[in-house]
């Protein structure tokens, strides 16, 4: 059995790999703790999950604002006394880090003290993080085409998105069934709960009503505190009664992801990962402020292997169109749902876990040569 310290809080982009990440190796008999943040985010996705071990790190993201700059160095520096008592305590075989602020403080602590670190950036485009410390890990894994400096092929992998074993396509009948959702109207998924996803929130609320005469029923989930919740009814222009309903937060993603026709959402990597694996396609409107617009360098190669569409968002004013173009044209969907089978026929979680077991096993055997060394 071995110990793997496994850094992932801060956004779901980070927390929903590292719980799947830890999924895997605790079912092969492994030990994990997970390094989160004290965001809501990481919390409320946490609560169900009281098989791991969880720490949550001192940190706030970086910013280029004189006073949260000198707040974010401070609170490395906490952080770096925090990851050193936590790894002489915790004595991992192996340190993982998925990026984010929660990942500096625990990889340069695992340098100094000789354990070896594995990072994965999920993103096309690599995060300061990652391209911060990425010299001090044993082994980086990166999507496919993706580079960092001019770092070796003995310390790159190329493996995708680690996905819970939760987020699991099933039938959309029973899924719709699941939610109370009617079988026979197209339903609409718009995910506004992701950072700087408000403006989804915003476009849903002004077009529901459009939406509904077209016979288009709507699930939206808001995010923790960006919006009003609950079930709305209108009526189609052929007066059939159309439900949406709109939620904070939801534990039932597969189902959510399993039921819908079409999502509408911004293009984080873990998003896409989880549409890839529920076949489901998409209009992905990446967040103009995202860093180093990777949303957009995200969206624009899911929209290159056939898995949806992308919509900048100064042109917000023509997504109701390209829906309604979308979502009735069933020959269309069929085409996108074929490609997204085609995209997620890696098996990355065994890929990594096996990797990570190799590396585990030379650590535990320098450490027998050099006792000194632990």
């Amino acid at each position: 059995m071995s110990r793997y310290l496994i850094a992932c809080g801060g956004t779901g982009g980070h927390l929903a790999p590292g719980i799947a990440l830890a999924e895997e190796l605790v079912g092969r008999g492994h030990e994990c703790c997970l390094l989160i943040s004290n965001k809501q985010v990481d919390s409320r996705l946490i609560e169900k999950y009281d098989l791991f071990r969880f720490e949550r790190l001192p940190g706030v993201g970086f910013s280029l604002n004189p006073y949260r700059a000198a707040r974010f160095f401070w609170m490395q520096g906490r952080a770096l006394v925090f990851a050193l008592r936590l790894i002489r305590e915790f004595n991992p075989d192996v340190i993982f880090g998925f990026g984010g602020y929660t990942s500096v403080a625990i990889t340069i602590s695992g340098y100094f003290r000789g354990v070896p670190v594995a990072l994965h950036e999920a993103n096309r485009v690599v995060g300061r993080a990652i391209r911060l410390v990425g010299r001090l890990a044993r082994r980086v894994y990166l999507p496919v085409g993706v580079t960092l400096g001019n770092l070796g092929s003995d310390r790159v992998r190329y493996h995708g998105f680690p996905v819970r074993r939760e987020i699991r396509r099933v039938a959309k009948s029973t899924a719709r069934e699941r939610l109370g959702l009617d079988p026979n109207q197209k339903l609409l998924l718009v995910l506004g709960g992701s950072q700087g996803a408000s403006a989804l929130n915003d476009w849903v609320n002004h077009h529901l009503e459009q939406l509904a005469q077209e016979g288009i029923q709507v699930y939206c989930v808001t995010g923790l505190g960006k919006g009003a919740d609950g079930v709305f009814e209108l009526r189609s222009r052929s007066g059939v009664t159309v439900r949406s309903v709109f939620a904070p937060f939801s534990d039932r993603m597969a189902d959510l992801l399993s039921c819908a026709d079409l999502a509408v959402t911004r293009a984080g990597a873990g998003t896409i990962a989880e549409l890839i694996r529920c076949r489901l396609p998409a209009i992905l409107i990446p967040y103009p402020y995202a860093a180093d617009a990777h949303q957009l360098v995200n969206a624009r190669f899911f929209e290159q292997q056939g898995g949806g569409l992308v919509l900048p968002e100064e042109y917000l004013g023509n997504l109701f169109p390209e829906i309604r173009e979308v979502v009735f044209n069933d020959w269309l969907l069929r085409q996108f749902q074929i490609n997204l089978e085609r995209m997620d026929r890696e098996n990355t979680i065994d890929r990594i876990v096996r990797d990570l077991d190799e590396i585990g096993r030379e650590h535990e055997k320098t450490r027998r040569l050099n006792p000194a060394t632990a």
